[in-house]
């Protein structure tokens, strides 16, 4: 019973956290000076993103299954909602998945400009 319970509370906070990230719209739709859609068909949206010296992005989802391609060396700080942050060394022709992310924002702390490919699966 107890085991029910605590998974019965697991899967509500997953449902939880997932309708309180809707808020935050897809990277290329909240912030298109940094995320510009530059293919897209019914399996896939591909995205370039470019943040320059020191800016950081608007919030941001990414609901999607995707993978990002670092075009160059560069060091991002990822915002949480809840004041967290982490540090990413993106080094170029590295591809990596990225997680579902119901809301961020992404600070290039580097000392040039950040350019990287996003796939997205639909």
């Amino acid at each position: 019973m107890v085991r029910r319970s605590m998974f019965a509370l697991g899967i509500a906070a997953i449902w939880i956290g997932s309708a309180a990230g809707q808020d935050a719209p897809p990277s290329y739709q909240a912030d298109p000076t940094v995320y510009k859609v530059i293919f897209e068909d019914q399996n896939f949206r591909v995205i370039t993103a470019t943040w320059k010296k020191g800016a950081t992005d608007k919030p941001h989802s990414h609901p999607n299954p995707f993978v990002v391609y670092a075009l160059e060396d560069c060091t991002v700080r990822v915002h949480n909602p809840d004041g967290t942050a982490r540090e990413l060394k993106n080094k170029a022709g590295v591809a990596s998945a990225g997680p579902l992310t119901s809301s961020h924002t992404a600070e290039n702390v580097g000392e040039s400009d950040c350019r990287a490919l996003l796939v997205e699966r639909k």
